[in-house]
């Protein structure tokens, strides 16, 4: 059996950033060998003496396929680590017609098939006599081709032989599909479910990878006077409104490396790497123009659901806090749980300051304890 070859996962994962499907798998398949494996296992049922996975590129896919390109991202066989990160095009040869057309092909004789491009040939210095392709298919949608070059009794490809290739393909498609419902399983574990931010669990890993690499700011707020708007629209008003703080958020720090995170009830936090309290500070009051001049539900939300225009009802406190994470390590005590603690605290003394502003943690505070009666950070 040939040498096989295939993308360094770095490289590869580009390739398999597709649409999620619904499983809940939670190990995400090791690609690179996988992918070997497939070829390696094509080769043995349908002896031959090259072959290859071509996938497009779903960052730069366009709905007509035939503008698309296809990249080598497994292959094996004389001349195939030369094709390794290569590309064609998707008007080009028996894989790009496959994937076009989604229908497997096979050619027996390529000398006599217009269908086969021979300037890859050319290029390598391989010849091809004969050869099978069958397209990848993940959720119905065509997104690759799995090819077989030459067989190695010196025949021609058949019939059988492109049956079973199909079965490689659909291999293939599975193996792609269980990376991404894995990694799609995962990411939901890290998101809270009415916002779409992220939740507190991963906030905390976050912040604890940010300290050991660097220093970093945390911006933790609350809503001001959110309960009276629960009391008088309801719940399902008061969800809407923390789901639209959660779209403001993102549109404020769109050009900020920012994690943003809902970390429980009304309360939020902007984990800012890199960053000094008074930088962290101007994000902060950003947040809070933002959030005192938004208008919310300005738009119905079904036929019995009228738009509501809530304006100048809810506003909010920013607490702000910065660290390199070293001094609170050194007392011994732990640098995430301090800088949530004073960020925090700072939001606190800006409730009681009259709410609807930003404090700064001093940087000389200690970990003091949240306000009397303000329990959230443990």
């Amino acid at each position: 059996m040939a040498e096989l070859h295939s993308l360094e996962p770095a490289e590869l994962d580009r390739f398999v950033q597709r649409s999620k499907a619904s499983s809940t798998l939670t190990e995400e398949p090791d690609l690179p060998p996988l992918f070997r494996q497939i070829l390696q296992k094509a080769a043995e049922l349908v002896p031959s003496e090259s072959g290859a996975i071509l996938l497009d590129d779903p960052l730069t896919k366009r709905a007509d396929r035939s503008r698309n390109e296809l990249h080598f991202v497994s292959v094996f066989g004389p001349a195939s680590e030369d094709l390794m990160g290569e590309s064609i095009f998707a008007m080009d040869g028996v894989a790009g017609y496959v994937y076009r057309t989604g229908r497997p092909h096979l050619s027996a004789r390529t000398e006599e098939d217009d269908t086969f491009d021979p300037r890859l040939d050319a290029s390598t210095g391989y010849q091809t006599h004969s050869i099978i392709a069958a397209p990848i298919l993940i959720g119905g949608a065509v997104c690759g081709t799995i090819e077989l070059l030459n067989r190695r009794d010196g025949g021609v490809y058949t019939e059988q032989d492109l049956v079973l290739l199909q079965v490689f393909a659909s291999y293939t498609a599975s193996s792609i599909q269980n990376a991404l419902d894995a990694r799609y399983a995962r990411e939901l574990a890290k998101i809270d479910d009415l916002t779409g931010l992220f939740n507190d669990r991963y906030l905390y890993v976050r912040l604890r990878e940010e300290l050991q690499r660097r220093g970093c700011a945390l911006v933790f707020f609350d809503l001001d006077h959110f309960k009276p708007v629960n009391d008088t629209y309801g719940h399902l008003v008061g969800s809407q409104v923390l789901r639209e703080i959660g779209y403001l958020l993102r549109r404020i720090t769109a050009d900020q490396d920012a994690v943003l995170a809902r970390y429980g009830g009304d309360e939020f936090t902007v984990l800012l790497p890199d960053r000094t309290a008074e930088e962290a500070a101007a994000v902060a009051e950003r947040i809070r123009k933002a959030i005192a001049n938004a208008t919310f539900l300005e738009r119905p939300r079904g036929p019995d659901l009228p738009a509501l225009r809530l304006r100048n009802k809810v506003t909010a406190s920013l607490g702000v806090a910065a660290t390199n994470g070293k001094a609170a390590a050194q007392e011994g005590q732990d640098p995430v749980q301090t800088l949530l603690r004073r960020a925090d605290h700072a939001m606190y003394e800006a409730k009681a300051a009259g709410k609807n502003r930003v404090r700064v943690a001093r940087a000389d505070e200690d970990a003091t304890p949240p306000l009397a009666g303000k329990g959230r950070v443990s």
